[in-house]
């Protein structure tokens, strides 16, 4: 066997595993899937709330991918912390799928045409503040699960809607329940959503030849940014901050977003410029955000987080 891949186990993770297995073998690599059991589905209560520890869907593959045990490992990039432990690189980001958050409703209806007070459920912090700045009327349902269990708890009358990423819901042949696409500013998506991260070891040149061919430039760049922003934030992806990079050729801009949790207040910022350097641009639009008093929100959306 040429590469062994390391991944979570859920189908949304299998079939981005099996993504890059088959572009192996359409250059010639054998490989096989390893699936782990992370600590975010072992404690999924912890990934709901925001337990303040990072990479909790993703540390065991790390720590198998650091003794050995797996040649690469293939994360959802919004899971993955800014900052990889010693020894590990993102060896390969491919062009990502689409970024937007949507809406899955019963009666395949769109945000706006909802009852008041309509039950909507997520998971995320981000997407919870941002649609009560939408419609403060809502009531927003904590959802644990996987994408399949997701749209099963929406189906058993559990809420009269889910927001998910478009992203999955595609990847697993889910798109005909999208109700409604969100646009990036009204709804702006998670940092890194819709792209993947391949990991690899630093040193092993092998494994970083063999999946160089995947890497797509214009979304390196774009999440670059992201990521950058987010770090100079000193936020995680359990925050209410969402970010979003886009251009063509040579240009990047990227927008970012900080929220308070009941979507009382919301503030924004654009920055744009090179493309070939995502982490000046990132660090200009949190200096920008800081200005409007992100950090504060962020703190105050920390310590008001469900526990």
């Amino acid at each position: 066997m040429d590469f062994r891949i390391g991944s979570r186990g859920s189908a949304l993770a299998r079939w981005q595993a099996e993504w890059v297995k088959a572009n192996l073998a359409a250059a010639g690599h054998k490989a096989e899937i390893t699936c782990f059991r992370t600590t975010g589905d072992r404690e999924p209560s912890a990934a709901l709330t925001g337990s303040g520890v990072k990479g909790l869907f993703i540390k065991e593959i790390e720590e198998a991918l650091l003794a050995g045990r797996v040649d690469l490992a293939v994360h959802s990039m919004k899971d993955l912390p800014t900052a990889l432990p010693d020894g590990l690189t993102v060896g390969a980001v491919p062009e990502r799928e689409d970024p937007r958050d949507v809406l899955v409703t019963k009666g395949n209806v769109r945000l706006d045409a909802l009852p008041l007070g309509a039950r909507v459920g997520t998971s995320s912090l981000r997407r919870q503040s941002q649609l009560r700045a939408l419609r403060s009327d809502l009531s927003i349902a904590p959802l644990r699960g996987n994408v399949d269990t997701r749209l099963r708890k929406l189906d058993e009358s559990a809420c009269d809607g889910v927001v998910l990423a478009a992203a999955g819901l595609k990847r697993l042949g889910f798109e005909g329940r999208i109700s409604q696409y969100f646009a990036v500013e009204e709804l702006c998506p998670a940092v890194g959503q819709g792209a993947l991260a391949i990991e690899i070891r630093r040193d092993d040149s092998r494994v970083a030849g063999a999946i160089k061919s995947f890497d797509h430039t214009a979304t390196r760049s774009a999440v670059g940014a992201e990521r950058a922003a987010l770090r100079a934030l000193g936020g995680g992806c359990d925050l209410p901050f969402a970010a979003y990079g886009s251009g063509e050729q040579h240009r990047m801009r990227l927008l970012g977003v900080v929220a308070a949790l009941d979507g009382t207040r919301l503030i924004r910022a654009e920055a744009s410029g090179p493309a070939d350097d995502p982490e000046s641009l990132g660090a200009r639009l949190a200096q920008d955000l800081e200005k409007q008093g992100a950090r504060t929100l962020l703190a105050s959306a920390w310590l008001g987080r469900p526990t």
